[in-house]
């Protein structure tokens, strides 16, 4: 009796006598060749050659079958392992879809990128990823892909260009997009990966087909970042595949009760991208039809829309309960009625290309290698538990960025992209920028700008996404930027920030240094998922891939600067619970321009905040050509030794526009005898707790002046990590001076009651030195 691998995978079960909420669309080969030919412009001559490629290749198609069998074999060791508790957490398995890793293994190369989505372990093996450091990672163990630290839903493996696993559903869209750009940055700007994927002054081959390649199921295509993925494809032309595996279910959801078209291949055609639909029943035609559209992209036509229609035989996930809708039988139907590996069994045993031997011995070799992928995954050891902390920052928080070396090849790479004009155009603006630096004339937002086209002229691979970047933006952070080194390198963006902010990680991943300049920081609020995954990336990957991002605007809540609730949120203070940021701010034009310096240079994700009101009108000198630390305070005023030693002294830790209410409010402060070491939080994360440590040394009292809310603000933190690690320096409770928790009203005689100021500091220094706190 023969036993199948279809039968080792699923229990043996007869056809149930069912009514299917979604019928199989029994597509045959013609139908796919018609689209091909409607939508692709193929001749009926190239798609038969398609056709006969796999149908008369022995080889191609036991590829086919190996990769099928391996996919379902590892995920039914997966669900073992599980069950015995090896593998933890959540883990979401691809028995049914087994096509869709085999048109990879058959169709995408190696330096292709590839970018998935948490029910990913079947397609980072077929891309070449070792199935054992697959399951070691499953197992939590360090010979995993990523050391143990990202798990079921986050493989990555640099060496095979696999990018993610990424478990917030659509979040890979853009940041697929942003890794197509950096495909057509290395083509324009003559520039490769090197054998430890740093970049070099080495062109791509003539030949280079590269693409990006980003998986996504149809439940999560309704998501509003496909239109805008779609959008940016169109216009950048970009090689970006786009494979939607519709299994009818988003989660347990019966699709059709929550999208009205589930017709994601269509979607392009407002954008002028095709789409495909092809039968996931038939592993053959997706493999045909997705290697003709894989073909259409890497001829350089733009991106395409492949849909794979399938069904998934488990439940979205073992922790989850599988109450939906019809879920329960239409799995047991879809098992009997829709089993690639059953369907493609019996066509080519049917038709004499293999026998069952052949098939059998097959099945054996698989098994065999997924048995070994098990035991690597046993016998690999636990992390040490040092490597988490070790794994918070690609740069350590106390790097000198001044001694980071410059490419080597900047001067060339820059000759042959940026023309003698305009080279001269921009090196008169800088010239004119530094002459103000120079004479104290400079504003904050210039001297961002003048650190970014240094840093862009140094190094040819930082690229700038912005919205308005044409116009220089709110301030001229981003101005000349795309007329200088053209928007390949300096993007104008659509008005949605997490889109270029993913954009800009799928750059980092690849080798660029993106900038990310937002109007107005609270705009960000749109790309908090994006910027949470910035924050993780470096640790999740287990150290393989750096974040080189930075996130620039201006923010923060000045008094009386009426703007309202929604341009007044402390931004700032949401972000600082994302694990892996380092957060600064900058009241000066020297402070702005000095860590804009560093962040560039820095490997992890930075975001530098700016005062909304100050942007324009603060002016000073700037240290030119420094570069300032990422991790330190800075005092701006020190207390008199005599008020001091008479107890009337205060540290005072401010920033953003605080900096400026206090610097106004110390004539005022010391005329009723007291004073204060006015410290200026340039770095909300890593915290300075040294510099904090040794004012409150001398003064034994602390004051915070907070742009942010008491719930949850920066104040909340800092007198948190006072309290418990310079408790004994404290000769008073903390005042904090923070703005209320109702939202900024636009009224300035109600906005009194929220936001506080140099008045409330001169106040809170008398309360604290008086004892009345």
């Amino acid at each position: 009796m023969s036993l199948l691998m279809s039968e080792t995978a699923t229990e043996a079960e007869a056809k149930p006598e069912i009514s299917v909420m979604r019928p199989p669309i029994d597509m045959a080969w013609d139908a796919i060749a018609e689209q091909l030919v409607s939508s692709f412009g193929y001749s009926p001559e190239e798609v038969a050659e398609y056709n006969s490629s796999v149908e008369d290749s022995k080889e191609t198609l036991m590829d086919l079958y190996k990769a099928m069998t391996l996919a379902r074999g590892f995920e039914n060791a997966c669900n073992q392992q599980y069950m015995q508790g090896k593998i933890r957490g959540f883990m979401h398995l691809d028995n049914g879809q087994e096509s869709i890793p085999a048109l990879v293994d058959y169709a995408i190369k190696k330096g292709d990128k590839k970018y998935s989505y948490y029910r990913e372990h079947t397609h980072a093996i077929a891309s070449g990823v070792d199935s054992g450091a697959v399951m070691a990672e499953l197992f939590m163990k360090e010979g995993g892909t990523c050391k143990g630290a990202g798990g079921s839903m986050h493989i990555f493996d640099k060496e095979t260009y696999f990018q993610g696993g990424w478990a917030l559903v659509s979040e890979q869209l853009p940041y697929a997009a942003g890794a197509a750009k950096s495909i057509l940055m290395d083509r324009e700007l003559g520039m490769s990966d090197d054998e430890s994927f740093q970049k070099q002054d080495v062109a791509p081959p003539a030949d280079d087909d590269r693409i990006s390649v980003v998986f996504i199921g149809e439940g999560g295509s309704q998501n509003g970042r496909m239109a805008e993925i779609l959008n940016a494809a169109s216009k950048d032309n970009l090689p970006l595949l786009i494979i939607v595996i519709d299994n009818g279910r988003a989660i347990n959801t019966f699709t059709p009760d929550i999208a009205q078209n589930s017709n994601v291949f269509d979607q392009g055609k407002h954008y002028g991208i095709p789409g495909l639909l092809v039968d996931g029943l038939n592993t053959e035609d997706v493999a045909k039809g997705g290697k003709a559209v894989i073909d259409y992209i890497r001829s350089g036509k733009g991106a395409a829309i492949l849909q794979v229609h399938t069904y998934r035989f488990n439940g979205h996930s073992p922790a989850d309960p599988e109450h939906e809708r019809g879920r329960k039988d239409e799995k047991s139907w879809a098992r009997a009625e829709q089993d690639p590996i059953k369907a493609f069994e019996a066509k080519y045993l049917a038709n004499g290309v293999f026998t069952e031997d052949e098939l059998k011995d097959a099945r054996k070799e698989i098994l065999a290698d997924v048995k070994a992928a098990v035991k690597f995954a046993d016998e690999s050891p636990m992390p040490p538990v040092e490597l988490a902390k070790e794994l918070e920052y690609p740069d350590v928080p106390d790097t000198d960025y001044n001694n980071k070396i410059a490419p080597a090849f900047a001067d060339a790479v820059n000759a042959r992209n940026i023309s003698p004009e305009q080279m001269a155009v921009v090196k008169a603006h800088i010239e004119q920028l530094q002459e103000k630096a120079k004479n104290g004339d400079i504003s904050i937002g210039d001297a961002i700008n003048l650190a970014i086209h240094e840093e862009m002229l140094r190094d040819p691979t930082t690229t700038i996404h912005a919205e308005d970047l044409q116009a220089g933006s709110s301030y001229d952070i981003p101005k000349l930027t795309q007329q200088t080194y053209g928007k390949i390198r300096a993007a104008d963006e659509i008005i949605d920030e997490g889109h270029f902010i993913g954009k800009a990680l799928g750059e980092a991943m690849n080798g660029y240094r993106p900038i990310v300049e937002l109007m107005n920081t609270n705009f960000g609020i749109y790309g908090m998922a994006e910027i949470s995954s910035a924050g993780n990336t470096y640790a999740t990957t287990g150290g393989q891939f750096d974040m080189p991002m930075t996130i620039i605007g201006a923010g923060g809540t000045a008094p009386n600067q009426a703007l309202g609730a929604e341009h007044s949120q402390p931004f700032h203070a949401y972000v600082m619970g994302i694990p892996g940021l380092k957060i600064c701010t900058a009241a000066s034009p020297d402070a702005a321009y000095g860590i804009t310096k560093s962040m560039i240079r820095d490997n992890g994700p930075c975001f530098l905040f700016a005062p909304v009101k100050m942007m324009k009108e603060s002016k000073g000198a700037v240290d030119l050509g420094k570069c300032m630390p990422l991790n330190k305070s800075k005092l701006l005023h020190e207390a008199s030794q005599a008020s001091v030693d008479a107890g009337n002294a205060v540290t005072v830790l401010t920033y953003l526009h605080g900096v400026k209410e206090s610097l106004a409010s110390i004539d005022a402060i010391t005329e009723e005898g007291f004073d204060i070491d006015l410290i200026e939080l340039r770095s909300l994360k890593p915290l300075d707790m040294d510099t904090i440590a040794k004012s409150l040394s001398r003064t034994n009292k602390l004051c915070i002046l907070d742009e942010s809310t008491k719930s949850g603000g920066v104040g909340a933190t800092i007198s948190a990590a006072v309290s418990e690690e310079l408790f004994d320096l404290l000769d008073a409770p903390v005042k904090r001076l923070c703005m209320d928790d109702a939202p900024v009203p636009y009224a300035s005689s109600m906005e009194e009651a929220v936001v506080k100021r140099g008045s409330d500091l001169i106040e809170g220094v008398f309360d604290i030195c008086t004892g009345k706190h």
